[in-house]
């Protein structure tokens, strides 16, 4: 089917699991986008198909179903994603197929699901169970293939029951409220049967669970009964144990919600190449440069106030809704067309729709033109050894809570990174705490584990104003015991 209205699917490596079986009509695969650990759905059998849980970047579900030559009927969403857009509007609109996103009260519309709805493909079933807890209008499906039985054979079950955790309960309601939601849902899922497959929305990388979410792609529930202690705890343990420790949440999270309930209206085009008179007159206006190449390239030399957010990790999408505002003008810097719309899909999979093009990371280019060049420094770990020997480093740390915990440097100022959004622009003011207190004649370098997230890190702090600031790359806080640096445990 010709692709329509302007929308660009390019084809992309997606990393997918699944099976059909040869000489059988039914057909199952898994799609996984891993920067923002987002799992979905194609189920199909006689020549038709659903998906569910689709990711923005649609490109994927339409190889698939071209090629194993299916007709998409059906596009589900078990609840409106706090972490990233879904792809069922665009998805429905190139292909036809009818776009269902869960009930709410005072929104109806003829395409909602209930609790009970029920979905087919030729002899496939998806049955939508009550699930509230992550969020109040979630559900999950109960999968059967009818041609051999009506039981439930496996479930999808969007942020609800997850391999290794279970979903957070804070996103839409107040965190004890949704934990206790949550397990009046879990119980109905446990009670499908130990032999069902559990096939989860989300996998580690994701917001949407806890310490414990595996990377693994599915389990069954008979596996997860055994394993989660919580899943056979009574209400006020299993209450709790789900709070006590929440990650950070995902940002943007209204503005996501907000277009995953929107069931038309326009969405962002593919950004172009920006001639230097644009780009000139862009960064004059204040738009916000993410410049997706490698730290190195970006030290280089980079336009100034930039913030380097490298294509190649993981992440990066949420680690940009921590950073820019969701109506936040940007601009794209890559090391090729490729990379810039690359870089635009992550972007625009968590709502951050305003990018008016991409340019070129050339330095040459961008001197000849008059634009402002700044290059940046970073630090082996041991230059920093020396350093924090000699008292001559403020060392701040972008780390998570819980691997702070687990060891950090003494007198070092901690900065989670889905903080240093908000805390970079008071940095160079004075009034962020001690982490704004820099001693007159010492340097201050940013570490984490490896040295991504401190390149992050040290462009938003040059951004806010303070421009000696170096990364340090080539390990972190934990490579610094290696090098007689003694580290601390404990809670902030």
């Amino acid at each position: 089917m010709p692709l329509t209205d302007g929308l660009r699917f390019p084809t992309l490596p997606s990393e997918v699991v699944g099976f059909s079986t040869e000489g059988a009509p039914l057909f199952f695969q898994q799609v996984l986008y891993r920067d923002l650990g987002c799992a979905s759905y194609v189920l199909g059998d006689a020549g038709e198909a659903i998906v569910v849980d689709p990711r923005w970047e649609v490109g994927p579900y339409l190889d698939i179903t071209r090629r194993e030559g299916l007709r998409l009927t059906h596009v589900l969403d078990t609840h409106d994603h706090a972490d990233h857009v879904s792809g069922r509007r665009r998805l429905a609109r190139v292909t036809g197929a009818r776009a269902c996103r869960p009930a709410r009260p005072g929104e109806p519309h003829p395409d909602d699901l209930f609790p009970g709805d029920e979905v087919s493909a030729g002899a496939l079933r998806l049955r939508a169970l009550e699930t509230p807890g992550h969020r109040p209008e979630h559900l999950a499906f109960a999968v059967s293939d009818q041609s051999r039985s009506s039981a439930t054979w496996c479930v999808l079950s969007g942020d609800s029951m997850l391999v290794g955790d279970l979903a957070r309960p804070d996103l839409a309601v107040d965190a004890i409220v949704g934990a206790q939601a949550l397990h009046r849902s879990l119980a109905s899922l446990l009670a499908l049967g130990d032999h069902v497959e559990l096939w989860p929305a989300h996998i580690g990388g994701s917001l949407c669970g806890g310490a414990g979410l595996s990377r693994k792609t599915s389990s069954t529930i008979g596996f997860e009964r055994l394993h989660n202690p919580l899943l056979g705890a009574d209400r006020a343990t299993f209450v709790r144990g789900l709070v006590q420790s929440i990650p950070p949440r995902p940002p943007n999270i209204a503005r996501i919600v907000e277009l995953n309930r929107t069931l038309d209206g326009p969405e962002p085009s593919a950004p172009g190449t920006l001639g230097t008179s644009e780009l000139r007159a862009l960064l004059r206006a204040g738009a916000t440069v993410i410049d997706a190449r490698d730290p190195r390239a970006f030290d280089d030399g980079h336009l100034a106030g930039a913030i380097n957010l490298p294509l190649t990790e993981s992440g990066v999408g949420t680690r940009a809704g921590w950073a820019v505002g969701p109506h936040e003008p940007i601009v794209v810097v890559a090391s090729s067309e490729e990379d810039a719309t690359s870089m635009a899909d992550r972007l625009q999979a968590v709502g951050l729709w305003s990018i008016r093009g991409y340019a070129a990371g050339d330095r040459a280019s961008w001197e000849r033109s008059g634009l402002p060049v700044a290059t940046a420094v970073s630090w082996g770990l041991e230059r920093l050894a020396v350093g924090l020997r000699r008292d001559a480093v403020e060392l701040i740390d972008v780390r998570e809570p819980r691997e702070w915990q687990a060891g950090h440097v003494p007198g070092s100022q901690h900065l989670p990174l889905h903080q240093l959004g908000r805390v970079a622009t008071i940095l160079g003011h004075g009034s962020a705490g001690t982490a704004a207190k820099r001693a007159p004649g010492r340097t201050t370098a940013v570490a984490c584990v490896a040295g991504v997230r401190a390149a992050l890190a040290a462009s938003l702090i040059r951004r806010a104003g303070r421009q000696d600031v170096v990364r340090v790359a080539g390990g972190g806080i934990h490579d610094l015991r290696e090098l007689g640096i003694g580290l601390t445990t404990g809670t902030l």
